[in-house]
């Protein structure tokens, strides 16, 4: 079984991602094959990075470092969700990924964006640049929310109806990923 780390990437109070985090997970843990886990930015001890010397050393020095990198590690892949701030992803988001190297190499990652009118995809692109640099396969299957047109509505859940696309597409694509480059790692 390949495990999935779901990366809520907002930290805010009064967080939209929280609403998206909670409906992506009530599709994705019974997905057959995959074991997948929240992670929640906001309830992680990672300030600013603080590492002395850069990821690509691995050499971590703080013990949230440490934490860090050993929960990347244990992943055989992602899915990042991630708000639009300013046409890009959230500034604890890119903080949490620049953290640790070599822990995200050469697995697969799907991004869930939300925003407005874009949906977020400004953000979801960015991240696909990071995700090459840090040798990761990011899969095309992409979900976009608009937090404007009554995609999410008022009590937080999720009209699927208004998605361009959906939970178990993505999953079925990120569990064909997960598996290739596992097997290619071994």
């Amino acid at each position: 079984m390949a495990k999935i780390l779901v990366i809520l990437g907002s930290t805010r109070p009064g967080r939209n991602g929280k609403y998206v985090a909670d409906w992506y997970m009530s599709h994705a843990k019974d997905f057959e094959g995959l074991d997948v886990e929240m992670v929640d930015l906001a309830e992680r001890d990672l300030p600013l990075l603080d590492e002395p010397k850069p990821p690509a050393m691995h050499d971590y020095q703080h013990d949230h470092t440490k934490a860090w990198a050993a929960k990347v590690d244990e992943a055989d892949g992602y899915v990042f969700i991630t708000p639009e701030y300013n046409h890009s992803t959230s500034a604890a988001l890119k903080n949490a990924i620049d953290y640790v190297g070599q822990e995200w190499h050469r697995k697969a990652v799907a991004i869930v964006s939300y925003g407005g009118s874009g949906r977020g995809y400004r953000a979801a692109e960015h991240l696909r640049q990071i995700a090459a640099e840090l040798k990761m396969a990011s899969i095309r299957y992409q979900i976009g929310i608009n937090l404007f047109d009554g995609t999410l509505q008022e009590d937080g859940s999720i009209d699927e109806s208004k998605l361009d696309a959906n939970v178990n597409d993505q999953l079925t694509d990120l569990k064909w990923w997960v598996g290739a480059l596992k097997a290619a790692r071994s």
